[in-house]
């Protein structure tokens, strides 16, 4: 039997979870005081999943670089693949928010998206 201690994110109250697993299957969730910890807990412990957020440069714009980040969470360990993608762009202006800067991250099947628009200078 292993356990592994974890802070929930799932909602502004951060309780202290308690994840029991055996044979690295979850068998048992303690700490949370809503639904969303043991969603949380199951899923971080099993399948840890993050959104990216980041910035991209911009050409011709009336700004020099517009934030962006992943339309969905992607596996924890292709973070750094997909940064290394997001560091190579270099978008035109103009960029509207929800643009597809990018597709399929790193092999993920998910885009990269602008948060912030620019404007042609």
């Amino acid at each position: 039997m292993e356990k592994k201690e974890l802070i929930c994110i799932g909602c502004p109250m951060g309780c202290p979870l308690t994840v029991t697993m055996e044979n690295g299957a979850v068998t048992e969730v303690t700490g949370n005081t809503c639904p969303k910890g043991d969603a949380y807990a199951r899923k971080e412990v099993t399948d840890p999943t993050r959104i990216v957020t980041s910035t991209v440069k911009v050409e011709g714009g009336d700004k020099p670089f517009v934030s962006v980040k992943t339309k969905e969470d992607i596996p924890k360990g292709k973070i750094f693949d997909c940064m290394a993608q997001i560091n190579q762009i270099i978008a035109k202006a103009p960029v509207a928010i929800g643009d597809v800067l990018l597709e399929n991250v790193a092999g993920t099947g998910v885009s990269i998206v602008a948060t912030k628009a620019a404007d042609v200078r």
